[in-house]
Parts: structure tokens; sequence; C-alpha cells
């Protein structure tokens, strides 16, 4: 049985292009083999804005306790991650202890690695291990045809390996 990898889609803005970012990767992921690949669109899901009962909603921690790794799909907005993305690292945080996570961002000259570099130390407080390698998409209102494939030959080397270390740290 394939370990489960959880691609979260991070942004719920109108008009985003997280989903087609998103299903870029899931493609290349399932095409790779080594995991059964379950989506999590944030924007349909309804996170609690009050935590203080330490549990997310069911839908979302449901899923997430079903998952061996997570990739993160993350713009970046104002130099940072969007804050649907936080809300739903701090409802399931003990749901994702131990689990691995890789990131596929995504903006326009920066491509998203700051929103990164501050997730990171977000899921290393949740006691996540982030892989080294991510995938990131600069000007990303350019980077995919309407088919939604990119001419960006560096992303699916830089999938690869990060699919590759997500599966050593899933146990497979």
């Amino acid at each position: 049985m394939a370990p489960v990898l959880g691609v979260i889609v991070g942004s719920v803005r109108a008009g985003r292009v997280g989903p087609t970012v998103a299903r870029w990767f899931v493609r290349h992921a399932e095409a790779d083999g080594r995991f059964e690949v379950r989506v999590l669109d944030l924007a349909d899901v309804v996170l609690p804005l009050d935590l203080s009962g330490g549990a997310g909603p069911e839908a979302v921690a449901a899923w997430a306790g079903e998952c061996d790794a997570f990739v993160l799909v993350t713009p970046e907005y104002n130099h940072g991650y969007p804050a649907s993305l936080k809300l739903a690292l701090d409802s399931v945080k003990h749901e994702w202890r131990g689990k691995p996570v890789g990131f596929v961002s995504y903006g326009g000259m920066a491509g998203g690695v700051r929103a990164v570099e501050q997730l990171r130390q977000v899921v290393a407080e949740l006691h996540m291990v982030s892989v080294r390698d991510a995938v990131s998409f600069v000007r990303v209102k350019r980077a995919f045809d309407a088919d939604g494939a990119t001419p960006d030959e560096v992303a699916p080397d830089a999938a690869d390996r990060m699919l590759g270390q997500l599966a050593t740290w899933a146990g497979r």
C-alpha cells in the first residue's frame, strides 16, 4: 500500500492561481507513483476562528490523520503566506506531528520562497519534518499554459527530488 500524500491548496482568494499550480504538482506526483495523492483545497473547508478547544474541524482533522506526508501549495502574499494556511496548520497540529512536509510555492519574482522560509519555522514548531528541496514558480501568471503545463525545466526535477525526500521520511 502506497503512503498517502496530502496536497494542501493554501490560498482561498477569488481568482487565485493555486489550483492550477496544485493540479500540475498532483499530476507529477501521481505519475511518480510513490504516493496515493489526496488534495485538500482550503477554499472548500470551513476552518474555526476560535482555536481555544485545540481541535480543528472534523473534515480537516480526519483527512490530516490519514496522510503520511504533506505538500503545502502556497502563494507569497506581501512577503508571507496566506492566513488560511496558518489557520489550517494551527487547527490540526497534533495530527501532523512527526510527518514530513514539502513545499510548492509561487508568486512574482521571488516565486514564493519567502513564504516557504516562514512556513519552515511554523512546521518545525508543529514537530513536522520539512524536506530540503522545494518547487517554486516565479511570475506564476506566465508559468503555465491553458492546459496547466509549464515550460519550466527546473520544476519537474525539483519535484522529483522533493518526492524522494518525502518518501524517505514517510518510511517508504
